[in-house]
């Protein structure tokens, strides 16, 4: 079995198409029909985050962490113990491809890494677009992680303690925690998801966070 998850805080303009892509990428011919179970783990949410998930019949954890590293791991416990060998993380913001899983699931690494593409690129400020691709290409190898375009097998997972309860980085920090164990990495740059261009942050030190400090 294949988990999803996916730690929403206050997420209800966003969160069901990032459910309706899960789903749609859960029935790829390639996962040759493993069960995928998809869960939303609604971190103190006000707003209708979790009438949303239900709706859609997903799985639904309700806590009050404020913290997305806690979110994360709480999910991919859930996920585990449902029997799930493999882990897959996006946000709540995110669309993802058809075929996102697919992809995981063909890599022979214990962790796969993809790219990210700003929603509504084109109405941003140019200035603003031009500042993000020069914070981009400060990283020479092009190897960013993020915590919404993430896979991992659940053995390496629980090798290194699963995700750090980090309100930041959480993402950064396990990737590297693998990487220092010996666990392999596979960099999908074709692996892509779609992710919300808001500079209204949830996360500290996020994407939307990034943008912001960039205008």
């Amino acid at each position: 079995m294949i988990g999803i998850v996916v730690p929403a805080h206050d997420e209800e303009e966003t969160l069901g198409a990032c459910i309706a892509s899960l789903q749609v990428a859960a029935t790829h011919p390639a996962l040759q029909a493993e069960p995928v179970r998809i869960v939303i783990v609604l971190d103190a949410c006000r707003d209708g985050s979790a009438a949303i998930a239900c709706q859609a019949g997903v799985a639904r954890l309700e806590v009050a962490f404020t913290n997305v590293g806690r979110a994360r791991h709480h999910g991919a416990c859930w996920a585990i113990d449902q029997g799930a060998r493999w882990l897959a993380f996006t946000d709540a913001d995110t669309v993802v491809e058809d075929d996102w899983l697919a992809r995981q699931i063909a890599s022979t690494a214990d962790v796969v890494c993809g790219s990210v593409h700003l929603l509504d690129w084109q109405t941003l400020p140019r200035a603003l677009r031009r500042r993000y691709l020069d914070s981009r290409r400060a990283t020479p190898d092009g190897h960013h992680i993020h915590g919404a375009n993430l896979g991992v097998s659940v053995a390496a997972y629980l090798a290194v303690g699963g995700f750090s309860p980090l309100t930041a980085d959480e993402d950064v920090a396990l990737v590297e925690a693998l990487r220092q164990r010996g666990f392999t990495v596979d960099w999908l740059q074709e692996m892509r998801v779609r992710t919300s261009s808001r500079r209204a942050a949830r996360a500290p030190g996020g994407l939307g966070a990034l943008l912001q400090s960039l205008e």
